[in-house]
C-alpha cells in the first residue's frame, strides 16, 4: 500500500508531506502509486479535495481522530483524518494494491501502490498480503487502528516540533528528526 500523508495548517497550507509505502506482509517501504508521473500532484489535489469533509466531520464528532472521510474512487484512494486542537490537520492518503490481478500493469512498469506506507508489487507480493492485512482492506476495523496509532504517533512528535522555541506557528517543518519520526512511525503501524 502506498501513502501520502501531509499536514495542513488552519489555513490550509501545507506545512509537511511525506509519501512511503507499506512495510508490512512484505512491502519494501517505497510508495508506488498509479499514476507514477504526477502522484505529487495528484495526491496533493486529493487531499485538498477532501478538506470540505473534514471541516463538515470536524462539527459533528468530537474525537481528535476522525476515520477514514472521504474516498477518491479513479484513483482507489481513501482519505483518513486528524484534527488538533490548534486546527492544524493531518490527512493520509492510503491507496491499496492494485486489486485487478498480477498482470493488470504488466506493460506500464507500474506497480501496486498506495500512499503513505508501503507498497506491494503486483507479482508475488500481493500475492503474500492476507485478506486481514491492512493493505487488503483499507475500510477494515485493523486498518482504522492502525492508522489511528499512526496519527497519534505522529501527533506527539508534533506538538514536541511545534514547541520547539526556534519554531514559528504556521512554519512548514523541515525537521530531518521529524521527517525520521513520521516515517518511522509509518514502519510501525502501517
Amino acid at each position: 500500500m502506498s501513502y501520502y500523508f501531509t499536514i495542513l495548517s488552519p489555513t490550509d497550507v501545507p506545512l509537511f508531506n511525506i509519501a512511503f509505502g507499506t512495510s508490512k506482509s512484505g512491502g519494501d517501504g517505497i510508495a508506488r502509486f498509479r499514476f507514477p508521473d504526477t502522484a505529487q500532484y495528484m495526491n496533493q489535489f486529493i487531499i485538498h479535495s477532501s478538506l470540505d469533509m473534514v471541516e463538515e466531520a470536524q462539527w459533528m464528532n468530537g474525537n481528535m481522530y476522525l476515520k477514514h472521510i472521504d474516498t477518491y474512487p479513479p484513483a482507489s484512494a481513501y482519505i483518513s483524518a486528524f484534527l488538533t486542537p490548534s486546527g492544524a490537520r493531518f490527512l493520509l492518503l492510503h491507496q491499496p494494491p492494485n486489486a485487478a490481478g498480477p498482470n493488470a500493469n504488466a506493460g506500464s512498469g507500474i506497480t501496486g501502490s498506495s500512499i503513505l506506507g508501503g507498497s506491494f508489487s503486483a507479482g508475488s507480493s500481493s500475492a503474500r498480503a492476507s485478506a486481514s492485512s491492512i493493505a487488503a482492506n483499507p475500510t477494515s476495523p485493523q486498518t482504522e487502528e492502525a492508522v489511528r496509532q499512526f496519527m497519534t504517533e505522529v501527533y506527539e512528535n508534533y506538538v514536541k516540533t511545534v514547541m520547539n522555541p526556534f519554531y514559528r506557528q504556521g512554519m512548514e517543518i523541515r525537521s530531518a528528526v521529524f521527517r525520521s519520526r513520521v516515517t518511522a512511525a509509518g514502519r510501525k503501524w502501517l
